[in-house]
């Protein structure tokens, strides 16, 4: 996916929080303890010209310089904008994309001449974004949470108790603003009859959720009062309320009546003993190996139709029909892959071609096309302290001639099995990613010694990429950094 103008991870990080118990009522999401990293859930990719180009509106930008005065000089980039306003956040490059994909989202949604079925349609993706997360990005606080707020806070205000917290109401969004506006992380500098009143004992219909033990119980309920309607089909003219009244008395009575008969033949059963608990499982130690890589083959490849830097490739991975995340052309099964490399590898070389794909990544949908994979590529290393401009050169990882879409590609040395989909949270690609390189041979590989979380895992020097086939290799990089 070269998530970022080509290259992104996937994590979140959380902030400290402010309230000491969410209400039950409103039901905020469970957040995370804060970590240090690059994340999820999902994001387009973003670009110098996309990214610089979003407009944000004069609502906006003043609730940004009154609450970030810091923030004056840094223009309509919303990246610039975050990193100013919160200078202790760190943000991928799915991240940023992401900054930008709701400020966009944001501005359709205030907006006054947008279709009102669209606008609902967006809320309604916005209230269940919101579900699981304490901020757009999932914890950490950036301009896209203040242009939310600054855009819906007038109309939110406007909402009726049904459109809040009513059985169709936006429940997590009403929660979002609140969080916002009086959040420490945020110290949005709102006035107190300006922000969004929000009563905590004033809930229409509190979010429910899902008890999976009553679930069940009601389903043998249901189903014991089916069998008992079966077995009676006189009674097919009583009422439903009177019938399954009865059954439910006849399930009663024949259950008493086995429990009655058990206590004349059978002496009292001895209470069994409870189960001992199941051991947990077992964490697997950071390994390379845990990234599933695989050669790809790139049957087409095109321009993005919403983004001037990406590519949209149609990539033979080898999946078996059926895979989720996977379609079928020209009798294979393949996946949609976004890459940011327009502009930085001609579109001709990317027809017909062997590639390195990361294949175990989440999908990420990208300016409007679902990205189930990313393509492995290699650019210049830069010095610490050195700003990357996404200008190159980038060169593609290239498998061995004789390998196959499919086969199976690995680090020497690293060769377990890997996950069936990384987990964002342990930031296992994060993690590894630093050690992936090239030597002077033009041979990629993985410097343990670049991985500090890998110090203690015995493994040392240098293991290189290779198929059955050979090894991977790139044109002309030497000491590059691969992603």
């Amino acid at each position: 996916m070269n998530h970022g103008s080509i290259f992104r991870s996937l994590a979140r990080a959380t902030p400290p929080r402010r309230y000491p118990k969410p209400h039950r009522l409103l039901h905020w999401p469970r957040v995370v303890r804060q970590q240090r990293t690059t994340l999820q859930t999902p994001s387009p990719v973003p670009t110098r010209r996309t990214m610089a180009s979003i407009h944000v509106d004069d609502k906006v930008k003043d609730l940004i310089n009154k609450s970030y005065p810091q923030a004056k000089d840094a223009g309509d980039d919303p990246h610039k904008l975050s990193t100013t306003a919160f200078p202790h956040v760190e943000y991928t490059q799915p991240e940023k994309a992401e900054i930008e994909q709701w400020l966009i989202t944001s501005s359709h949604i205030a907006s006054a001449t947008e279709d009102p079925a669209k606008t609902a349609e967006r809320l309604s993706s916005l209230n269940t974004h919101l579900s699981t997360r304490s901020t757009l990005l999932g914890s950490k606080p950036s301009i896209a949470d203040v242009g939310m707020y600054a855009r819906l806070a007038p109309i939110v205000k406007l909402w009726s108790p049904e459109e809040r917290t009513g059985e169709q109401g936006y429940h997590h969004i009403v929660r979002h603003l609140d969080f916002v506006q009086n959040a420490p992380m945020f110290s949005l500098q709102v006035a107190q009859d300006e922000k969004v009143a929000v009563d905590l004992d004033s809930i229409v219909a509190p979010v429910k959720t899902f008890d999976a033990k009553a679930e069940k119980e009601k389903k043998k309920k249901e189903k014991a009062a089916a069998a008992a309607g079966e077995a009676a089909p006189a009674e097919e003219k009583k009422p439903v309320k009177e019938k399954a009244k009865e059954a439910g008395e006849k399930v009663a009575g024949a259950v008493a009546g086995a429990v009655q008969g058990q206590k004349k033949e059978k002496k009292e059963k001895a209470p069994k003993q409870p189960k001992p608990p199941k051991a947990a499982a077992v964490e697997k130690p950071l390994s390379p190996a845990m990234i599933d890589l695989r050669v790809g083959h790139i049957l087409k490849a095109e321009r993005h139709p919403n983004a001037d830097s990406l590519y949209v490739s149609t990539i033979n991975c080898g999946d078996a029909p059926g895979t989720e995340n996977t379609s079928e052309y020209e009798g294979k099964i393949v996946r949609t892959v976004c890459s940011g490399l327009n502009g930085l590898i001609p579109l001709e070389e990317m027809q017909n071609r062997k590639v390195v794909t990361v294949c175990n990544l989440k999908p990420v949908t990208m300016r409007g096309i679902k990205s189930c994979a990313m393509v492995l590529a290699a650019s210049p290393r830069l010095a610490p302290g050195v700003e990357d401009n996404h200008a190159g050169p980038v060169e593609l990882v290239n498998p061995p001639v004789a390998a196959e879409a499919g086969d199976r590609v690995y680090f020497d040395g690293f060769e377990g099995e890997p996950e069936p989909v990384l987990n964002p949270k342990k930031k296992v690609w994060d993690y590894c990613q630093v050690g992936f390189t090239t030597t002077e041979s033009k041979e990629v590989a993985f410097d343990v010694a670049a991985v500090e979380q890998m110090k203690d895992s015995g493994k040392t020097g240098i293991a290189t990429l290779k198929t059955k086939s050979g090894v991977c290799t790139v044109p002309n990089l030497a000491g590059a950094t691969v992603r």
